[in-house]
């Protein structure tokens, strides 16, 4: 079995399409309006940006603890990542440091939803 997509619910697709194409390389399939966004990763995965607001939703979806990870597989990867999110403005709360068993930071994005970018040590 493989993890094949994920909807992700945000309130703003172009920030979201920016952050996703800038930091992680995802390249854009398809829009329909401001509503939805479908990405690719080029590996097999493929990420849909679904807009709260145009659904007329505006409560935020996501529980206390909820994040979305990446794994790359070293240690300069992740520092490469951290220096493209800070050179965006990202809210990072710590450099790349060891956590539990691997290397990484965590920011927030797109309303508050946290990341983690991270490497096994």
């Amino acid at each position: 079995m493989r993890f094949n997509h994920l909807n992700l619910c945000v309130d703003d697709l172009s920030a979201a399409r920016a952050l996703f194409q800038n930091s992680f390389d995802f390249q854009l399939l398809e829009q329909k309006g401001e509503a939805i966004l479908i990405m690719t990763d080029g590996h097999g995965f493929t990420l849909v940006l679904s807009n709260l607001l145009a659904f007329g939703n505006d409560v935020r979806p996501y529980p206390q603890g909820f994040h979305v990870g990446f794994i790359v597989e070293t240690r300069d990867q992740v520092d490469q990542a951290y220096h493209r999110l800070t050179a965006a403005n990202a809210q990072i709360a710590h450099e790349p440091r060891n956590i539990r068993d691997s290397y990484g930071f965590y920011f927030t994005a797109l309303n508050d939803i946290l990341f983690e970018v991270s490497s096994p040590l």
